[in-house]
């Protein structure tokens, strides 16, 4: 395995966008008590993405029970689900007036459904506050609970998404407690229970994977029916964190998306700054109806 690499390069050199619509996504937080993966993650894009009036709710609080070695989320106990969570969503999502909303959560292995009524409540709730929104949730991988997945599936979200992450060799480094095989059943499972619901899945690049690796991947993940993949760079978060093993390419990118594309993904969202919901309302519409 090739050495870690410090230097990064121009392409992921961001500059931090404001505007009136970032004042209201912080004043969101601050009045509502809410949680963005744009900031408990640090994604690169949370300036674009709030400037254009986006952003990803992440439900369930900020303290994950796992240990990923990639993701900024706090590893904590976690405190109890809040009931007004749904409502404070719905809310966020009316007032923002979006067409598209994203919901994602830190992994809770310490409730028995892993999360997933509170997912559906959620979504309830959306519907009710702002019908006219599609929504896509963005899960974990429920311990493998396809009762819980079934609760989520009956929700009848837009889109349905579960990250890979990674190669399945880079597991037991990155992805303590996940699991490759369980992750690919629960992408699986939800293509079969309601094909009418386009999946979804992600890998993050430059943890210390090798090509052949990515494109087996991408081989598991059509056999079990996703639909949309988005490929981006991993950034560490801190020097804590798994380090960056290399900085790829925009071109490379721009050939994954090509070989992808021929694996018969319906939309492909590749390149360095790329996030499981970046352009999230874009990759639905031009993949459902492209």
């Amino acid at each position: 395995m090739t050495s870690p690499t410090r230097c990064k390069p121009d392409w992921l050199k961001v500059r931090f966008q404001a505007g009136p619509n970032v004042a209201r996504i912080e004043r969101l937080h601050r009045e509502q008590g809410l949680h963005t993966v744009c900031r408990s993650a640090a994604c690169p894009n949370q300036g674009e993405c709030w400037s254009r009036g986006v952003a990803t709710f992440m439900i369930l609080g900020n303290r994950c029970t796992r240990t990923c070695t990639f993701c900024n989320v706090e590893k904590a106990p976690p405190a109890p689900p809040d009931p007004q969570e749904p409502r404070k969503i719905a809310d966020a999502v009316a007032i923002l007036a979006l067409a598209h909303a994203v919901v994602t959560t830190v992994t809770r292995d310490d409730l028995p459904d892993g999360g997933a009524s509170h997912f559906a409540a959620v979504t309830k709730a959306i519907r009710d506050k702002a019908p006219g929104c599609r929504i896509e949730l963005l899960i974990s991988d429920l311990k493998g609970n396809l009762e819980a997945l079934r609760t989520i599936i009956e929700a009848s979200p837009e889109v349905l998404g579960h990250n890979i992450e990674t190669v399945p060799r880079l597991y037991p480094q990155v992805r303590a407690g996940a699991d490759y095989a369980r992750s690919l059943k629960v992408l699986e499972t939800a293509a079969e229970l309601a094909p009418q619901i386009p999946t979804k899945s992600g890998l993050m690049l430059g943890l210390g994977e090798d090509r052949e690796e990515i494109l087996s991947v991408l081989g598991d993940l059509r056999k079990a029916g996703c639909a949309f993949l988005t490929l981006g760079q991993y950034l560490a978060p801190t020097q804590r964190h798994h380090p960056v093993m290399r900085y790829v390419p925009p071109e490379e990118f721009d050939e994954l998306r090509r070989r992808a594309l021929e694996f018969g993904f319906t939309h492909v969202e590749a390149g360095p700054l790329v996030r499981s919901s970046y352009h999230a309302e874009e990759q639905f519409r031009e993949g459902a109806h492209g």
